[in-house]
């Protein structure tokens, strides 16, 4: 570039000079809003909520400074890409006034490339939330001086897209979510095994339902109202260490209550007292169909910590089935059992 070269302003005068700052200018706004485009653009709203009420003491000051300002993303959005386009397309008319038209093609291409995208993009794309939180007073004035040509665009935009939508996880992607915060999947988690267990547990109860966490009478230890309290029955009672027994009559799958455990320690075993002598507490009954928390929302009332499944009556031929057990036994301790069940085991019977 000579004194007075190809372009129409002379080298190194006050002109000159100017036309360079504002060269400069326009490669830093446009590094700015493409930037602040990829790094305020990628904060979903859902996570900002999320730091705003639980996240560390700084990021919740700064997602405190974002919210506001991306609350209304296609108004954020076009008044970004409008502030873009002008410093893009400005920048070649004035380097077009200090070299000839080719070098201002490649200039304008080299600083736009560097220092307008990659450079901007790859720093807001790791610290965005800093970047967009600094510069969220910056952004409030380009919405207000913007905001005649972008609103208009943002509402035909929310017409024809619709307005942003809060993007929450479904279920399964909670549980897979909650899986890679795990300290085990190597991604930097601090969720102990348990943690995640627990977490992926209870979000798994709620489609379980009785049947799948019941022990089949054949597998449960039950006694026959009939029976007797010897030393025989007494030991097999402790040995199995169940806090209650179900009490069936004649026939195992005719459970008709349970006793208590607690209450035969003072039974004397060579008076060979009668079970029919003893408390015999009634046991409430729930279809195999019954959702688990809607069990473990009954047994809090604390009636009973322990239930009888039944199966419904498949009609053939307007007859029920009678090859099949038709009701089974089912233990739900409201602690100790949902404790089991998140954490992916079974009870051999009860508790």
């Amino acid at each position: 570039m000579s004194k007075h070269g190809d372009g129409d302003v002379p080298c190194c005068g006050t002109r000159f000079s100017v036309y360079v700052v504002i060269i400069i200018g326009l490669v830093t706004f446009a590094g700015l809003m493409a930037g602040l485009t990829l790094g305020l653009m990628s904060l979903a709203l859902v996570d900002l909520e999320v730091l705003i009420k639980s996240g560390r003491p700084q990021d919740r000051i700064h997602a405190a400074k974002i919210f506001p300002v991306v609350k209304n993303q296609h108004l954020l959005l076009c008044t970004l890409l409008i502030g873009n386009s002008l410093a893009m397309e400005a920048l070649p008319i004035f380097l077009d006034k200090l070299v000839p038209p080719w070098a201002a093609i490649v200039i304008s291409v080299t600083l736009i490339l560097m220092f307008g995208e990659i450079l901007p993009q790859a720093v807001c794309t790791r610290y965005g939330l800093v970047v967009g939180a600094t510069l969220a007073p910056f952004v409030r004035v380009l919405l207000w001086l913007f905001f005649p040509i972008s609103y208009p665009i943002s509402k035909v935009l929310d017409w024809m897209l619709g307005k942003g939508q809060t993007a929450l996880l479904r279920r399964a992607e909670l549980k897979t979510f909650v899986n890679f915060h795990g300290n085990e999947a190597g991604k930097g988690g601090d969720l102990t095994h348990d943690e995640t267990t627990i977490i992926t547990g209870a979000l798994e109860l709620t489609e379980k339902t009785a049947k799948d966490a019941m022990t089949l009478i054949s597998k449960a230890f039950s006694l026959d109202l009939d029976a007797t309290l010897n030393l025989d029955t007494l030991n097999a009672i402790m040995a199995m260490g169940h806090s209650r027994v179900p009490v069936y009559y004649q026939n195992p799958l005719n459970i008709i209550g349970l006793v208590l455990v607690k209450n035969l320690l003072g039974v004397d075993p060579d008076e060979r007292v009668p079970l029919r002598k003893m408390t015999i507490r009634k046991i409430p009954r729930v279809p195999e169909s019954m959702p688990l928390y809607d069990i473990l929302n009954q047994f809090q009332k604390g009636h009973s910590h322990i239930a009888v499944v039944y199966k419904d009556l498949n009609l053939m031929n307007g007859r029920p089935d009678d090859g099949e057990e038709n009701s089974w036994y089912y233990n739900l301790q409201t602690t100790q059992r949902l404790l089991f069940l998140y954490f992916g085991h079974r009870e051999r019977s009860s508790s």
